[in-house]
C-alpha cells in the first residue's frame, strides 16, 4: 500500500526504541510555546529581551502558522519564520520547530470539504478550531507532508532548530471519524489484522444478533445504532483509530527525518488525559516522550493526579528523561470554573514534573493571546505584563532551574509498578456492563492515591512488559487480558514477585470475549479463586469487612481455589464469603480485592500488601509533604514539595540545598507551600 493511504495495526507494546532524550545544552530547557505571528515585530524584540532576562532557553513555533507559511495551495512564504528564528537564534534560544498541521489552512477546506470529520451521530463537524481533520483524508496527508518537506528543507540544517514538534496534541479535540474515508480505512485495518472475514466474525462473535459478513464492503464505522453495537467492532475502531493518528504522525516524521537528520522529533502526549491514543505504542516512534498536563483545578488532590501523570510519562519514556512540553503558569480557559494557581504553585507544580522525570519545563504559552478562545488562558507573560506576580514567578523559576542543572539526565528508579492498558480501559468503558460503578480511571486513581500517601514511587507498566525489576504490581482495572498478559503475570508471581488485582479484572480477553469459566478469567490461577457471580452493591450500600473496613459500589461470590482469605464481608449480599484474598504461588504471592475499599481503610490494605512484597514505606514522612529522588552515577537528588499551607521539618540526608546553597546535615526545613532539592553523594 502507499504511505498516503497505508493504515495498520500497530506493533506491540515492548521497548521504546531510538529515543534520544531532551536536546541540547547540559541545562534543564525552559521556555514554552510561542506564537509570534499574533504580534507587531516591535512585540517580538521585547519578548525576546524579557525571555533572555527569565532564562529562557527553548521556544516551539509554528504551531498554529500553516496560513501564513502556505497562503494558497502550493504556494510557500516563510519570511515571519526566516525573521523570528534568526532572531530567536542571535539571543542564544533554541528553537522546537513545529509543523502546523493541526490547523489546515481556509484554502484546504474550501478545495477539500470531504476531509470535515463526521461524529458517530453523523454530524459533519465545521472548521474554525484545530485537530478537527479526518485523520484517513488522503488529501490532508498529502497537504500535510508537504508543508512538512517544505519546512525541513529550509530549516532541516538550521543551528536553531535543535528538535522537531509534529503536529500538536493528536487525538484533541476529536479523534474517531465516521466520514468515508474512515470507513473505507477501517476495512483495510481489519483485513491487515485478521486476514479472512471468518477470522473477523469469530474474533466479533457475529454469530450473536445475526451480524454475519460476507462481504469487507458491507463492514461499517460503528455508528449510534437503535441499541447497543457490536461491542468487539467499537474496540478495533478505538485501536484503529489511535493507529490512524499515529500513521499521520508517522509519515510527517520521515519526511523530517530525511532532511534534518539527527534531530530528534517528537509531538506532545496528554498522557493521563487522551482517552483515544495507546501511548505504549506511540512512545516508540518519538525520539523524546513530551507531555501536556494541566491541573483539574478544582481539585484539592489535583498535585496527587499530577504526579501520576507525571510517572506514567516517564514510563511511557521507559525511565528516560522527558519534556514537559506544556503546563499553565495559573489558570486555564476551558474548565468549568478556572482557578488560578496560588503564589508559589507554579513553581511547586513545575519542580513535581522535574522530580519525576522531566528534563524540560515548558508552558503553554509565553504571551498571552489577546483574542481568540485562550485569550483568558495564563501564559508566562499575562496581559497585565512584566510587573505581575506571575510574571515574576517565572523569572524565579527560571533562576531556580539554572541552580538545578546537575540534575539533568538522572533517572527516577521505582519497585512498585502500576498496570495502564488503554485497551482494556477502552473495552471496560463500552456500555452494558455490570454496574456504573466501574469506573477503571477511578480506581487506578485510588490505588496511586494510597501509595503515594505512603511515599512510594510507581512506574506504571503495559501488561506485556518485563515486570521483573519490580517487587509489587498493581492491577487496579485490568478488565481485559489476554495470553500473552496472562503468562507474564503468572511467570512474575512465581519467580517471586507480588501482584494485586482489584474487582472486574481479568473478565474478558483480546476481542471482548468473556474467558471460559467466568471471572476472574485469565487471571484464576494466579490468583486462586474464582467468581461464579458479581455481586453489585446499590447506589447508596456499603459493606462491612470483618477487619473494620468498609467497602463500597461493589461485591464478588467468591469461591477459594487455593487462595486463603485475608478479610471477608460481615454484611452485604456476600456476607460470610471472602473479600480480600491472598494466594502463594511458587515464589511470590498474588492478592485480590473485590470491593471498592477507599480512603483510610485503602491505605491500610496496600500497607499490608507492600509488607508482603518487602516494600518499604518512606519513614518520616510529612502529611502533605511530596518526596521524589532522581539519581546519577554519583548524586542523589531528593525533591521535597509542601502542599500544606504551614512550614514543616522533615528528616534529610547530609548535603547541599541546591536552590539556597546551605549546607544540610539531617534535618530540613520547607516553608508553607515551598520547595527544596538536596544533592547528596550517593553510596
Amino acid at each position: 500500500m502507499s504511505l498516503e493511504l497505508e493504515t495498520t495495526p500497530a506493533a506491540q507494546p515492548g521497548q521504546q526504541t531510538g529515543a534520544s532524550g531532551v536536546p541540547g545544552r547540559a541545562e534543564i530547557r525552559y521556555g514554552g510555546d510561542y506564537n509570534p505571528e499574533q504580534w507587531p515585530r516591535e512585540t517580538w524584540l521585547e519578548d525576546i529581551a524579557l525571555m533572555e532576562q527569565s532564562g529562557v532557553n527553548l521556544v516551539s513555533v509554528g504551531i498554529f502558522s500553516w496560513a501564513l507559511l502556505e497562503p494558497r495551495e502550493g504556494e510557500y512564504d516563510f519570511t515571519f519564520l526566516d525573521d523570528i528564528i534568526g532572531l530567536l537564534h542571535e539571543a542564544g534560544i533554541d528553537v522546537d520547530l513545529a509543523t502546523p498541521t493541526t490547523v489546515p489552512p481556509a484554502w484546504f477546506w474550501a478545495a477539500y470539504p470531504e476531509s470535515h470529520p463526521v461524529t458517530r451521530e453523523g454530524t459533519v463537524l465545521g472548521r474554525g478550531s484545530r485537530g478537527m481533520v479526518s485523520p484517513s483524508s488522503p488529501e490532508y496527508r498529502r497537504a500535510a507532508t508537504a508543508i512538512t518537506e517544505q519546512l525541513a528543507k529550509r530549516y532541516g540544517q538550521h543551528p536553531a532548530v535543535v528538535m522537531w514538534h509534529v503536529h500538536n496534541e493528536y487525538g484533541a479535540p476529536i479523534s474517531e471519524d465516521y466520514g468515508p474515508h474512515s470507513v473505507v480505512a477501517f476495512r483495510r485495518w481489519l483485513q491487515a489484522r485478521y486476514g479472512t472475514l471468518d477470522a473477523l466474525n469469530a474474533a466479533w462473535g457475529t454469530l450473536f444478533w445475526g451480524q454475519v459478513y460476507g462481504e469487507w464492503e458491507h463492514i461499517d464505522a460503528p455508528r449510534v445504532s437503535a441499541t447497543v453495537v457490536n461491542q468487539t467492532q467499537r474496540l478495533d475502531f478505538a485501536r484503529f483509530t489511535s493507529d490512524a493518528l499515529l500513521s499521520l504522525y508517522v509519515a510527517e516524521r520521515d519526511v523530517i527525518k530525511a532532511h534534518s537528520p539527527g534531530r530528534p522529533v517528537t509531538t506532545n502526549f496528554m498522557s493521563s488525559n487522551c482517552p483515544s491514543i495507546d501511548y505504549w505504542a506511540w512512545a516508540r516512534e518519538v525520539d523524546v516522550v513530551a507531555n501536556d498536563h494541566y491541573l483539574v483545578a478544582e481539585r484539592p488532590d489535583n498535585h496527587v493526579l499530577l504526579a501520576l501523570d507525571a510517572d506514567l510519562t516517564r514510563s511511557f519514556a521507559q525511565g528516560r528523561p522527558w519534556m514537559l512540553m506544556e503546563h499553565s503558569t495559573s489558570a486555564v480557559n476551558w474548565q468549568p470554573r478556572n482557578i488560578a494557581k496560588r503564589p508559589g504553585e507554579l513553581a511547586r507544580n513545575s519542580l513535581s514534573h522535574l522530580g519525576r522525570g522531566a528534563d524540560a519545563v515548558m508552558f503553554f504559552q509565553f504571551r498571552a493571546s489577546r483574542y481568540g478562545a485562550e485569550k483568558f488562558h495564563s501564559a508566562m507573560l499575562p496581559h497585565a505584563g512584566a510587573s505581575s506576580r506571575v510574571w515574576q514567578e517565572v523569572v524565579r523559576l527560571g533562576g531556580d532551574l539554572g541552580k538545578l542543572a546537575s540534575v539533568r539526565d538522572s533517572r527516577v528508579e521505582a519497585r512498585v509498578a502500576i498496570l495502564w492498558d488503554i485497551e482494556s480501559f477502552w473495552a471496560h468503558d463500552l456500555e452494558w456492563r455490570p454496574s456504573v460503578e466501574l469506573d477503571h480511571r477511578e480506581r487506578v486513581v485510588a490505588y496511586y492515591t494510597a501509595l503515594w500517601q505512603l511515599g512510594v514511587t510507581v512506574d506504571f507498566r503495559h501488561p506485556h512488559d518485563d515486570l521483573s525489576g519490580y517487587d509489587l504490581v498493581l492491577a487496579p482495572s485490568l478488565y481485559l487480558v489476554d495470553d500473552r498478559s496472562t503468562e507474564n503475570l503468572t511467570g512474575f508471581v512465581r519467580d517471586g514477585g507480588t501482584f494485586l488485582a482489584s474487582y472486574f479484572s481479568g473478565v474478558v480477553d483480546e476481542n471482548d470475549a468473556v474467558h471460559e469459566g467466568g471471572a476472574p478469567g485469565a487471571l484464576r490461577e494466579v490468583l486462586g479463586l474464582s467468581v461464579p457471580e458479581f455481586l453489585p452493591l446499590h447506589a447508596d450500600e456499603l459493606v462491612s469487612l470483618d477487619d473494620g473496613s468498609t467497602g463500597a459500589g461493589w461485591s464478588d461470590d467468591v469461591v477459594l481455589e487455593g487462595a486463603t482469605a485475608v478479610a471477608s464481608y460481615t454484611t452485604g449480599p456476600a456476607a460470610g464469603g471472602a473479600a480480600v484474598t491472598r494466594n502463594a504461588l511458587g515464589e511470590g504471592s498474588a492478592w485480590y480485592v473485590s470491593t471498592r475499599v477507599e480512603g483510610g481503610d485503602l491505605e491500610r490494605l496496600v500497607q499490608q500488601v507492600l509488607a508482603d512484597a518487602g516494600v518499604a514505606e518512606r519513614e518520616g514522612r510529612v502529611a502533605g509533604v511530596e518526596v521524589v529522588e532522581r539519581r546519577s552515577d554519583d548524586a542523589l537528588f531528593t525533591f521535597w514539595l509542601n502542599h500544606t499551607d504551614a512550614e514543616v521539618a522533615v528528616v534529610a540526608p547530609t548535603g547541599t540545598e541546591l536552590l539556597t546553597g546551605e549546607a544540610v546535615d539531617g534535618t530540613l526545613t520547607i516553608a508553607a507551600g515551598g520547595v527544596a532539592v538536596v544533592r547528596s553523594d550517593r553510596r
